[in-house]
């Protein structure tokens, strides 16, 4: 009896120990994590902004941004800046892991945190800003671009208690700094080795937020919820890369001229379709030079022109060179992180000039190729219908697609005809009977 009397006390004694443990931590607000890794677009301005909106709705003690960015568009960078420093948590921005850098862009987000830090071996600055659409900038406005920029690195050094004077040289002279050296340039506040160090540094620390409440940071005791990005924000991240704009642009020319020239097949017309949809989203979003994309649609109209034309050279020759400076010109004048690899340029160019060749060298012979036989041996003749005869469309006969008629009614694409007679390049046909 006294075993079961000793069994049951052990058993409340750790029901107890377990409630006091969750009360415990029930009482300490959570710590909401963002990781930004790549460069800033809109999708990930929109992740920042969904992740704080959390910590907000969480009552989170912080939020922390872990940042690793080469910089990116001004527009998604002026978006996050604003909602950091009307954030109705705290926010501190932590430049890691070791090797990470926050050029550009994410020197502006970086100063404009409640808390700035740093991991050993990172660096941040050389926040001159370049041009977002692709084209040149005049020397007049870009002074005036340095200037609004230098201005508005100002107000959020002066907001946040930071190094006015080298915050603007980050601007004005591309200026960099290491960890060591923002800090003693007053543009961070910490150096600290993990998030785990960074979290027991600033716990207790006091910040004004943008509403004038006065909030000390407790961090004692803390639980992490870590924002992911969702799979579409993963998937919209990875094909705002100018080289998977580029790539989908190309897919999508060739399958829709493989559509154009080979009706019926369906599924390139399909798979084009869909890469030029996802290119037109990668393109909306990236610094782009159109005058670029202009010659590239160009190239691929004088590639149709020249399969529908007799002639084989001047068309074709004039595609291949709008295509290559089309691809050269469509993201220039943009950042380098922005820019499409030069070999991509060429395997691209090479591959959809071989393919075009292809396709324009079938689509001539075809239209050149002299019958090997009299017009009586194509009578009774088995065809097969390549595009909807209603009553007019297309058959493949001996190689060849014709223009044909119905002479009894519709008949789908795949179906069998017989041919019963033919006028000028037109055949007239009938449903096979099985």
């Amino acid at each position: 009896m006294k075993i079961i009397r000793r069994i049951v006390l052990l058993f409340v004694v750790l029901l107890l120990a377990i409630s006091i443990g969750s009360i415990a931590r029930a009482q300490h607000a959570p710590v909401v994590v963002i990781s930004v890794k790549g460069p800033i677009v809109p999708v990930i301005a929109d992740y920042i902004d969904e992740g704080i909106s959390r910590a907000e709705d969480e009552n989170a003690a912080v939020c922390v941004i872990e940042l690793d960015t080469p910089g990116g568009l001004l527009n998604s960078t002026e978006e996050i800046v604003q909602k950091i420093m009307n954030a109705h948590v705290p926010v501190v921005v932590y430049v890691s892991p070791r090797g990470a850098w926050a050029a550009s862009a994410g020197t502006f987000i970086t100063l404009a945190a409640n808390i700035a830090a740093m991991s050993p071996g990172t660096t941040i600055g050389a926040a001159h800003p370049v041009s977002g659409g692709g084209e040149a900038i005049p020397e007049d406005e870009m002074k005036k671009i340095v200037e609004f920029s230098a201005k508005w690195m100002k107000t959020i050094a002066q907001e946040r208690g930071r190094n006015l004077e080298e915050a603007q040289l980050a601007v004005t002279e591309s200026k960099s700094f290491t960890d060591v050296d923002a800090l003693s340039a007053n543009l961070i506040d910490l150096r600290a080795d993990s998030l785990e160090s960074l979290l027991d540094r600033i716990d207790g620390r006091e910040v004004i937020l943008a509403n004038g409440a006065r909030v000390t940071i407790d961090t004692e005791g803390y639980e992490i919820i870590r924002e992911e990005m969702s799979l579409v924000e993963k998937f919209l991240l990875v094909i705002s890369d100018p080289n998977i704009a580029y790539i989908l642009m190309s897919i999508a020319m060739l399958g829709i001229m493989a559509e154009i020239f080979n009706p019926g097949l369906i599924f390139p017309g399909i798979v084009g379709g869909i890469c030029l949809l996802l290119a037109f989203y990668s393109l909306g979003v990236l610094p782009v030079n159109y005058a670029g994309v202009l010659l590239v649609l160009l190239a691929f109209g004088l590639f149709i022109g020249e399969a529908l034309t007799p002639g084989f050279g001047l068309l074709f020759g004039g595609g291949i060179v709008s295509l290559i400076i089309g691809s050269l010109l469509i993201f220039q004048g943009a950042p380098l992180l922005f820019r499409v690899d030069w070999w991509l340029i060429a395997v691209v160019t090479i591959l959809i000039v071989g393919g075009m060749g292809f396709i324009i060298w079938r689509a001539i012979k075809i239209h050149r190729k002299q019958a090997t036989t009299g017009r009586e041996e194509l009578i009774g003749k088995t065809a097969t219908v390549k595009e909807a005869l209603n009553p007019q469309g297309m058959v493949f006969f001996k190689g060849e697609h014709w223009t044909a008629i119905s002479e009894n009614g519709e008949i789908k694409v795949g179906e069998e005809v017989i041919i019963q007679r033919l006028d000028g390049l037109t055949l007239y046909v009938t449903r096979k009977k099985s």
